[in-house]
């Protein structure tokens, strides 16, 4: 395993976010996470990565403030941006302090074109129509397929134009981070790497901090800075995307590779059952 605390440490000196050993409680009965600490630094792409049901999207509600719809709460820990506690304030609050959730399931005004969606994603700025408008040809420039439909009814286009037009919309407000949650899932391989280049390029062009959950981690820890690993509502290792991506461990764990090659399903669900993470 990775030395976490050291990891850790490295993170934290830059951090625009940090989330501090937090618990999650769901209907006051249901603890879904434990303990869970990360650090998100300015500028950079954070995954949180583990399979279905390991905490992730949780963790994304927990930052955004989005847990009481859903009769979850905060219990224990803080969560931390800017060097202010922000885990009581309300989800608007935070988006006008720049953090933006992109939601899982590619949600959109479906009833609205797509340029109406995008537009709606300006609705709390104040700087004037004609930066929304240059705003609107940045966006545009980073999907030029919302361009092409523009006028369509969002409902009609397809899943990787919904995403786009999800991700569009949260880059309207001008956020200084996004938090994006599964922005694979359900899509073919080419619309995942094609997502997931649009996110590099935002991050370098525009200097948008990222922080997205994604259980495609084959993916994630290539175009990541760093990664957070989830089980069962804890975060069970950390490190530099790369160092992960190496990692004997995450290869078994998550790739179904070995240092004899790849390891049949069968294998990986044995070596699943032996090892111990939450020992």
């Amino acid at each position: 395993m990775l030395d976490a605390a050291k990891s850790t440490e490295a993170t934290t000196e830059q951090a625009l976010l940090e989330v501090n050993n937090i618990e999650v409680i769901y209907n006051h009965v249901i603890l879904v996470l434990k303990g869970v600490s990360l650090s998100v630094p300015k500028g950079g792409i954070t995954a949180l990565l583990g399979g279905n049901g390991a905490g992730k999207t949780t963790t994304l509600k927990a930052i955004s403030n989005l847990l009481k719809s859903e009769r979850g709460e905060v219990t224990k820990g803080s969560i931390i941006y800017r060097g202010e506690r922000v885990q009581d304030m309300s989800p608007a609050d935070l988006v006008r302090k720049g953090v933006i959730q992109v939601m899982e399931g590619r949600h959109c005004f479906e009833h609205l074109t797509v340029e109406e969606n995008l537009l709606t994603g300006a609705y709390t700025r104040k700087d004037g129509r004609a930066e929304i408008m240059k705003d609107l040809e940045m966006v545009y420039s980073y999907f030029p397929r919302l361009k092409e439909r523009r006028k369509s009814q969002a409902g009609y286009t397809s899943g990787g134009e919904q995403q786009m037009v999800a991700m569009g919309r949260a880059l309207m407000s001008r956020p200084e981070t996004i938090l994006l949650d599964e922005p694979s899932m359900g899509l073919a391989p080419q619309l995942v790497e094609q997502i997931f280049e649009i996110v590099k390029a935002v991050n370098e062009g525009e200097g948008v901090t990222f922080l997205l959950a994604e259980q495609n981690t084959n993916v994630a820890l290539r175009y990541a800075h760093y990664g957070y690993i989830l089980e069962s509502g804890r975060v069970v290792m950390d490190g530099p995307a790369q160092a992960l991506r190496e990692n004997p461990d995450v290869k078994e764990f998550y790739l179904g590779m070995s240092d004899e090659g790849r390891k049949s399903f069968r294998d990986v669900r044995s070596y699943r059952r032996r090892k111990r993470w939450l020992a």
